[in-house]
């Protein structure tokens, strides 16, 4: 019996990476520079991974820096490779502006601190831990709280499961699956997905009034390609868009997402008791 296998289309994957948003290119970019300054000078690794014994004020940097850091190139084609839909689809949700600063900021700092204060106090974990699959599961929380809201159960073998705890279940198959994975580390971005998810931080985010504010004064929808405006219900994804009467035809506010995410997280190499993830 023959085997036949659908080669993905080159050219809608061509399309879809044209069309990626402002702020999910720049993070992805980032985390390429460093991917590439760690082959050669891997002593930035060190520099840079979330290690709970050495934070202190001088080295409060790396509860940002952590997640931009990889150990290997598997670990660093699986982390961009499932982060890259999620974080299309958060900064088409919420533009391009609150994406820049929330994961430069808090999206780092909140799993970070929190896995340190655990590690350090209650667990005594001194192994380092580095690799954006912090965000994969923050934002994999989020969006399971989403789900949660229009479709609460899944069945399995006739016993309804909740749908908010898919990511929970995936930090602990990956933990016995991937060597060298911090499940604590998912857990920890998974707690602040979910409490994004809920809204109970959504004040992290600036004030709607203050991001139109800047993108008008800035006109930063029309001078950086690819920017998805804060007010997307007026201006789209990028840009007014036309519309037409004939029929009730409207023109939505932007482009969907990828209908499925392929979800995983590892690597190998690195130094040894080294943990990818965190």
């Amino acid at each position: 019996m023959a085997f036949t296998f659908a080669l993905p289309d080159a050219r809608r994957i061509r399309s879809y990476f044209l069309r990626l948003p402002l702020a999910t290119r720049i993070l992805i970019l980032i985390i390429t520079a460093f991917y590439i300054a760690h082959l050669f000078w891997p002593g930035i690794t060190q520099w840079g991974a979330l290690i709970p014994q050495e934070i202190g004020i001088s080295s409060l940097y790396r509860l940002n820096t952590y997640p931009l850091l990889h150990a290997s190139a598997l670990h660093y084609a699986l982390s961009t490779l499932t982060l890259l839909p999620l974080l299309d689809r958060f900064e088409a949700d919420h533009g391009s502006l609150p994406t820049l600063l929330l994961f430069t900021g808090p999206f780092g700092l909140l799993p970070g601190g929190l896995y340190t204060l655990l590690a350090r106090y209650v667990f005594h974990l001194s192994a380092p831990v580095l690799g954006a699959s912090v965000w994969v599961f923050l934002l994999l929380s989020s969006e399971a709280i989403k789900t949660y809201k229009t479709n609460p159960y899944f069945v399995l073998r006739e016993i309804r499961i909740p749908t908010w705890t898919t990511p929970l279940a995936l930090a602990l198959v990956i933990s016995f699956l991937v060597p060298r994975t911090s499940f604590l580390g998912h857990l920890c971005g998974a707690l602040v997905g979910y409490l994004w998810g809920l809204g109970y931080i959504r004040f992290l985010a600036p004030p709607e009034w203050v991001l139109r504010f800047v993108e008008g004064k800035l006109d930063l929808l029309g001078r950086l390609p690819h920017y998805v405006s804060v007010d997307q219900k007026t201006y789209g994804r990028y840009g007014v868009l036309p519309s037409t009467n004939v029929g009730e035809v409207r023109v939505g506010p932007g482009r969907g997402t990828l209908g499925a995410v392929e979800m995983g997280v590892g690597g190998g190499g690195g130094g040894g008791g080294q943990r990818l993830g965190p």
